[in-house]
């Protein structure tokens, strides 16, 4: 059987996970049980975590071929005001260290809000400060890749162009694209077409190469949306998201890496996302 381009998990601890050894270890086991080789560790709220823990998770991690990434605390915002952007710089540090630790490669944070100001000004202010956040972690050699998702609500810094402009201004950023967010945060149904995404695969490669188009980051589920975007993720059943336009174009456009699922039931789906690629790919 030929190899995929893409590794498939979850986004958290999948709820099949035994209790024991729990945490993202077991979480690793559970994967890997499943046939799936991707986890994105849910540090979600903080980071709390000890260094010892992060050495076991790396050695799951490596003894069970599940290629690692953490997603941040969600209270992360590169817009900002000045007293409170220490906060939010400490939180993606934090992830971004430990994850390292960990075996992660990759840290995917939310990027924050626009307050209402256009794009071009917030995106001013944010990247000198993403830029800051890299130069630290190489200088600590840290090779962690940050990566700022793409967010389903129009209020929030987080469109594709806002993720691509951040990731060719700072060698070290990559954006995780949730295409289900991309979806949402058009509020009326459209962009779910095979057309769709294949534009907007064409523009990642044109911002950032062919290559970035073999290792991008991705998150799926259904989801629910109304005019100002997304409300809440979805079992894919549920959603009348077009997994099968998306995943057409990212096989015709030749991409791989990782797909992660977080829909409420994500095993369940990120086998089914698993099953259709591979039916697709002939794999």
């Amino acid at each position: 059987m030929a190899k995929s381009k893409f590794r498939f998990g979850t986004v958290g601890t999948p709820r099949s996970a035994p209790k024991k050894p729990g945490g993202a270890v077991g979480a690793v086991i559970r994967l890997h049980e499943l046939g799936f080789d991707s986890f994105e560790i849910g540090w979600v709220r903080s980071v709390r975590v000890k260094e010892e823990t992060c050495v076991l998770i790396k050695e799951a991690g490596a003894e069970h071929d599940v290629a690692l990434s953490v997603h941040a605390p969600y209270f992360i915002n590169l817009n900002a005001e000045d007293e409170e952007w220490p906060k939010s710089r400490k939180r993606l540090m934090d992830a971004a260290h430990y994850g390292n630790l960990a075996g992660a490669t990759d840290i995917i944070f939310h990027p924050g809000s626009y307050f209402g100001r256009p794009p071009d000004e917030v995106l001013k202010k944010a990247i000198p400060r993403l830029q800051g956040c890299v130069d630290e972690l190489r200088a600590a050699d840290n090779p962690a890749i940050l990566r700022p998702e793409t967010m389903g609500k129009s209020a929030l810094l987080g469109t594709l162009q806002d993720a691509l402009m951040m990731s060719k201004e700072i060698e070290g950023v990559e954006p995780c694209v949730d295409f289900s967010h991309l979806y949402a945060r058009a509020g009326d149904g459209t962009r779910n077409s095979y057309g769709d995404w294949t534009e907007a695969l064409k523009r990642y490669k044109k911002a950032l190469g062919a290559r970035a188009l073999k290792r991008m980051h991705i998150h799926l589920s259904g989801i629910e949306y109304g005019p100002k975007g997304e409300r809440k993720h979805l079992m894919l059943a549920e959603s009348d998201f077009d997994l099968d336009s998306l995943l057409r174009a990212l096989h015709d456009m030749g991409c791989g890496g990782r797909i992660v699922c977080e829909s409420p039931i994500m095993e369940d789906d990120a086998l089914v996302i698993q099953k259709a690629w591979r039916k697709l790919a002939g794999s």
